[in-house]
């Protein structure tokens, strides 16, 4: 039974060790019941040992072994296609994890150099301004300056005896030595052996051939054929060593006494020198790990130093890259890829381009058609993704703005404004605060990448006497400038030059750079227009080299998105607190809430550009949990509430801070972050006036201080990743403790409490709505891991934890028992329990069944905004999506505070909508078949006018089907 080539709705797996390959198989049946079409995987390739999210691969063509082996692997896809699904998998193209000891092509890098075939696999800058790195790359793995690393005897010559190795090893990383520089290390072992009296001739002989052997070796290639012999020559004499060091014990006991000489010994300076030696020989340069952010002369994964960017713009590399996933692809075990960081790569439109002919291939399929495939893109409120790319869309960043957006009042903007600046005593601007990270992020943690672009686009420069006089430094400013106020992740330049969206974005930047800058001379913001659109080089003839040009142009391209990412969504979102549901992937918390019209405006650009792209409300990378981020949105309703109640908490609290630096911690700006972040994740079984069971509270609380210490570590205000304030941090978690302190009479708690079980119930209202969009806009829904029930999960690691799908089983079971029939007699017990999450679970399954009858409405039906009126006309959101004689009615709540209370959580009936109504286009009655209601309510025709007492008598949220 074959998938469908469009998923209908895809659910998303954490694959790690603890699950694999056979757990995904165990509830395969549970999500087709439920009504998942395409299992949407985390990476499973081989990855880093005891990864926890798979995307620091280490092998593009290998299953990794943590999650499972080529029989677990069959079973679980032999299992997805007898339930007719398929799997979408996240594929990493853009970097692999390095340093350790097993990545075999960045080893083979170390250890040739630029000789090395895999050398352009990596995005290695050979020629850095720096003299003692050209034809080397910086390796900043270790813990402490080098010298002081090299003299405490840490890095340490090794051999391989079975391989005949040499490598310097540091704790768990491996440097190998150049095999031409081998013939020191056994030169010095001759010269024991030869005063070796016990030595046997033969042995001395036999290791004097091998040695000259490796002497050969110190000579560079001159050719690509000299280049493959020198290799093969190295393999041959390592093997001659193991051999000899197996037949002749003197030889192994003299090279081990010679390492020993050769490592040094602490204390002792100058008995490190012919180590160091040894070091400076090398295609590498070891370094202090802070040395990165400045020096660092390959491509990061932003700025983590040991994921480094992979070239699959070159050919061979992406062949090499590809190898597997294409047979995978050719087998029918994947039908579908998600792009992981589609910025990341030198030429995306090219990337995608070659990918869809290259399955197209390994499928046999016809000219013309296109395997499903996402991309990981955020896009700025004004931009549009790239309608000539290959692809279905993107997975959905700007769906869950837009949709969260629904559930954000507009009119609570003054007055969290107000609240945020007297409780949080942040007075910045949030586009203010945007330019400061930003500039932040390119002096502290990617100046390095800075450098290398400036140092680059100096020697274009410097080929024209019209722009020689642009010196080092000024182009280095002016770039750091246009970074910092680049709209959007990146532009999309390539070999034709720069589309008119490229112009809008860079004229932008350019323009804001140039009206900000103090240099006095700003010519050179007129030089960066023109090749960062590649206006300076329009033919080949022109005064600079066109291809390079361009090539620069491109490479600036990688370096905006990272500085955006880190600057803005690692950053000014910890520090921009007003309401932290919108500091979401891809938000703009300056843009505070949305309005109906404008939902139904994207939605219908989206019916017109990505029908098929995915449609997300969590994801791995979101900041919080979906059910979390619609809680929060409650605050909003009731701001002048919200603010009495910060203000009483703060007042509560303030002798359980502590004096550092002269100041209360922690400061008020995250106090405010904290209180948020306990409405959010506040757990559900604490709901009501039940006393709180003490170990979910100390599980609780061990969650919230992890988030908090993560938090002020990306805020980088207080302390940070890189030098972290130890003594903040201790009075940040005391701080936390204590307010979550149930052992002794706490009255936060108690008035916390008694104002979330009003946040609870509106929130409930906005996930359950939020969830019915989703499931029925234009597009793929994907439910994240866990999120079938309430997901008040944090940001990473948080919501990665494990999964009970056994209990999750249990529920549909019983749903699909007691709520089989298409008319259940009565929603009521899923109402009065709606903390335990089953309404939610009932919602997704009900409308996923929905989706699979009618699967043409879902794929191919227009979308048609509905009118509404009366008195919460602005409270409801209401759509028709049709095709041929099939029709579905989409009706849900928003803003609903106003229309509920304590003693009705719920927005049902006349007494919550009054004479607010739905305008249907015709003037034909329409039979609809209601999918959430009681069996009395039958088949009902309803006129032009629908009432949404009617509509939600009840259930909160309303969708029905054209019989």
């Amino acid at each position: 039974m074959a998938a469908p080539s469009i998923p209908r709705a895809t659910y998303r797996l954490q694959f790690r060790g603890e699950f694999g390959f056979i757990q995904a198989q165990e509830i395969v049946d549970y999500l087709d019941a439920l009504g998942i079409s395409h299992v949407y995987a985390s990476p499973y390739l081989k990855a880093r040992a005891g990864s926890t999210h798979g995307y620091d691969i280490i092998d593009h063509n290998t299953l990794n072994p943590e999650v499972g082996d080529e029989g677990t692997y069959s079973a679980f896809c032999d299992s997805l296609q007898a339930h007719g699904m398929g799997q979408i998998l996240d594929f990493v193209p853009n970097h692999m994890g390095v340093g350790q000891a097993d990545n075999a092509w960045w080893l083979d890098v170390l250890e040739w150099g630029m000789e090395s075939p895999f050398a352009e696999y990596f995005d290695i800058d050979w020629r850095p301004a720096k003299a003692e790195l050209r034809g080397k790359v910086l390796l900043p793995f270790l813990g402490d300056h080098y010298g002081a690393v090299l003299k405490a005897g840490n890095l340490r010559l090794g051999h391989e005896p079975e391989t005949g190795t040499f490598s310097v090893w540091y704790f768990e990383h491996r440097f190998p030595v150049a095999p031409g520089q081998y013939a020191g290390i056994l030169d010095a072992a001759l010269a024991k052996l030869a005063a070796d009296d016990l030595c046997p001739p033969e042995a001395f002989a036999e290791l004097e051939i091998i040695a000259a052997g490796f002497r050969e070796l110190r000579h560079r290639a001159r050719s690509a054929r000299h280049r493959t012999a020198r290799r093969h020559m190295a393999e041959r004499l390592k093997a001659q060593l193991a051999a000899a060091m197996a037949g002749q014990p003197a030889i192994g006991r003299r090279i081990s006494e010679t390492l020993e000489h050769i490592n040094g010994t602490p204390g002792q300076p100058k008995s490190f020198h012919r180590l160091h030696r040894l070091l400076e020989a090398q295609a590498y340069r070891l370094a202090f790990w802070r040395v990165a952010a400045e020096e660092i002369n390959y491509r990061r994964f932003f700025q983590i130093n040991e994921l480094a960017g992979v070239r699959v713009e070159v050919p061979a590399v992406f062949d090499a890259v590809h190898r597997f996933i294409l047979q995978l692809i050719a087998e029918d075990r994947i039908q579908g890829l998600r792009i992981d960081h589609i910025d990341g790569l030198f030429d995306p439109l090219h990337y995608l381009t070659r990918l869809q002919a290259q399955i197209r291939g390994a499928k046999g399929s016809a000219e013309g058609d296109r395997f499903y495939v996402v991309v990981e893109k955020i896009l700025a409120a004004h931009e549009h993704l790239r309608e000539n790319w290959p692809i279905a869309g993107t997975t959905g960043y700007e769906f869950l703005n837009r949709v969260n957006g629904l559930f954000v009042d507009p009119e609570a903007e003054k007055s969290l404004s107000r609240t945020y600046l007297r409780l949080g005593g942040w007075q910045l601007a949030f586009e203010t605060m945007v330019q400061e990270t930003k500039h932040q992020v390119m002096d502290r943690e990617l100046a390095s990448e800075l450098h290398v672009l400036a140092n680059e686009f100096d020697r274009l420069a410097e080929e024209n006497w019209s722009t020689r006089d642009h010196t080092l430094i000024g182009l280095r400013q002016a770039l750091r400038d246009v970074v910092a106020r680049f709209p959007v992740y990146r532009t999309y330049v390539d070999r034709h030059g720069a589309a008119p969206e490229d112009r809008r974005d860079i004229d932008w930047a350019i323009g804001q750079a140039r009206k900000w800058s103090r240099r006095v001379d700003k010519t050179v913001f007129d030089f960066l227009q023109g090749l960062l659109t590649t206006d300076i080089a329009p033919t080949r003839q022109a005064p600079y080299k066109r291809g390079e040009v361009q090539r620069l142009a491109m490479k600036f391209q990688q370096y905006t998105g990272p500085v955006m990412a880190k600057g803005v969504e690692d950053t000014t979102f910890y520090r921009f607190n007003r309401l932290i549901s919108l500091n979401e992937v891809g938000g703009e918390p300056a843009r505070f809430g949305a309005t109906s019209a404008a939902f139904h405006h994207d939605m219908q650009e989206r019916i017109r550009r990505w029908p098929h792209a995915m449609l997300s409300t969590a994801t791995h990378d979101t900041k919080r949990g979906e059910d979390a981020r619609a809680r929060i949105n409650a605050l909003s309703e009731m701001p002048d509430e919200w603010a009495r109640r910060a203000r009483r908490w703060k007042t509560l609290n303030r002798r359980r801070k502590t004096d550092v630096d002269g100041a209360p911690a922690p400061s008020a700006n995250d106090e405010y972050l904290l209180y948020q972040t306990l409405i959010g994740a506040w757990p559900i079984e604490f709901h009501g006036q039940a006393p709180l069971d003490s170990g979910l509270l100390v599980d609780f609380r061990e969650r919230i201080t992890n988030y908090m210490l993560k938090a002020v570590r990306e805020a980088k205000v207080h302390s940070s990743w890189i030098n972290p304030n130890a003594e903040y941090e201790d009075a940040l978690t005391q701080f936390a403790t204590r307010l979550l302190d149930g052992q002794r009479p706490n009255p936060f708690l108690e008035d916390f409490r008694a104002f979330h079980c009003r946040i609870a119930e509106i929130g409930a209202v906005n996930s359950l709505a939020q969830t019915a969009l989703k499931l029925t806009a234009p597009g793929v829904p994907d439910i994240y891991q866990g999120a079938d029930l309430w997901d008040l999960s944090l940001v990473d690691p948080d919501n990665r934890r494990p999964v009970d799908f056994g209990k999750r089983r249990q529920i549909l079971d019983a749903l699909t028992r007691d709520f089989g029939n298409d008319l259940p007699t009565s929603l009521a017990p899923l109402l009065e329990t709606w903390p335990d999450g089953r309404i939610k679970l009932y919602t997704i399954w009900k409308i996923l069944s929905l989706r699979r009858k009618h699967p043409a409405v879902f794929d191919e039906g227009t979308y048609e905004p509905l009118e509404t009126g009366g008195q919460y006309a602005e409270n409801l959101i209401a759509f028709t999506r049709r095709r041929g004689g099939s029709a579905l009615l989409v009706a849900v709540p928003r803003l609903c505070g106003r229309l509920t209370d304590a003693n009705h959580p719920f927005p049902l009936g006349v007494n919550a909508w009054d004479d607010t109504h739905i305008m249907l286009p015709s003037d034909e009655p329409h039979r609809w078949v209601p999918l959430f209601a009681g069996i009395d309510a039958g088949g009902m025709t309803y006129r032009p006018c629908l009432k949404a007492a009617d509509l939600f008598a009840e259930f909160p949220i309303s969708i029905s089907i054209e019989g």
